[in-house]
């Protein structure tokens, strides 16, 4: 932190976080508090030790509000967005029950963004997913996943997606929502996210990494997936938030893989660990990567961490944190350094 803070981009203005204890909304603290903004963390217990992540956090002693706030409780978001020049609302449920994930979802964004315009903020950050872009079984293999790319939702609904249904309406509530209210809302629909962990418990999209280091998993599935680093993610909500140009949605991913490809790098990484090699549909020719464009955030900055990198960092975070066993072998050994390829 340099000596005169007043230089940093954030200096003298204060934001709220929706949900700050979570993967990504951590980091967009940590990242907040480095760039000297003072943060209000909404959290629905200030007191509960799995936020001492935050309290932790460089700055925090001068710059970090943890407030109790719940989603669907409008006058505690009224009180802890009161005050702010932004919000970033990233709080979100992640569950596959229909009443755990759209009511809240959609309700919460409501409240958040009533409760922003009645603040006067200038922008709210909205974090999205791939999950309210991608589920579309009319789109042609060969159509790049962009921005202009919405979820189907009867698809979601036939298909009990109720996480992607969920995110979808949640987005389509906002924008409508922005709208009514006049308030300048930005999304970020960022891809499954990877990399280090601030918090001390796991959450789902590390859970699909750690179970092909575990031994749980022995195939690995016929499919692919986006991929992102968090880092990058809260960089990407920082960059929209700071740049008065920014506007619309924001397609955060890095690269897409094949499950095969992600088990060969933690493979050849982490040999000592029982990573599957075995795919779970031999029958089935390969599924294929889908294209997709990030140039509306390479044009605001943004340097994307390659996955392999991404892959690395979330392995190492996972044993640092005690969720992953060192191996014996290894125990001894200094870190390896990863070259970009």
């Amino acid at each position: 932190m340099p000596a005169d803070s007043s230089s940093l981009p954030g200096h003298g203005q204060t934001v709220c976080v929706t949900g700050a204890g979570g993967f990504i909304a951590s980091w967009i603290v940590k990242l907040l508090l480095d760039r000297g903004y003072s943060v209000k963390g909404t959290v629905r217990n200030p007191d509960d030790p799995k936020n001492a992540h935050l309290r932790a956090l460089e700055g925090a002693d001068e710059r970090l509000t943890l407030c109790k706030a719940d989603l669907l409780d409008y006058q505690s978001l009224r009180e802890a967005i009161s005050g702010c020049q932004g919000v970033f609302h990233t709080a979100s449920p992640v569950t596959d029950d229909p009443e755990q994930m759209v009511e809240p979802a959609v309700e919460g964004t409501k409240n958040v963004i009533n409760a922003a315009a009645e603040a006067k903020v200038r922008r709210v950050v909205f974090t999205s997913s791939i999950g309210a872009v991608y589920m579309d079984p009319n789109r042609s293999p060969d159509t790049v996943v962009d921005e202009s790319c919405w979820s189907d939702l009867e698809f979601c609904k036939n298909t009990k997606n109720w996480y992607c249904y969920g995110k979808t309406v949640a987005e389509q509530a906002a924008w409508e929502m922005a709208k009514e209210k006049e308030v300048d809302v930005v999304v970020v629909n960022p891809v499954l996210v990877l990399g280090p962990l601030l918090q001390s418990t796991i959450n789902a999209s590390i859970i699909h990494i750690l179970k092909y280091l575990t031994g749980s998993a022995k195939t690995y599935a016929n499919s692919v997936q986006a991929y992102i680093h968090v880092k990058d993610v809260a960089l990407s909500h920082i960059l929209v938030f700071e740049n008065p140009s920014a506007a619309g949605r924001y397609l955060c991913a890095e690269s897409v893989l094949h499950r095969g490809e992600v088990v060969e790098i933690l493979a050849k990484l982490f040999p000592d660990y029982p990573v599957p090699t075995k795919c779970s549909d031999e029958k089935n020719p390969r599924a294929k990567a889908y294209k997709f464009s990030c140039q509306k955030l390479k044009d605001l900055g943004l340097e994307f961490t390659p996955a392999k990198q991404c892959l690395y960092e979330t392995v190492t975070s996972l044993q640092e944190k005690g969720h992953l066993a060192l191996p014996a072998s290894k125990q001894q050994e200094e870190p390896i350094k990863i070259q970009s390829s």
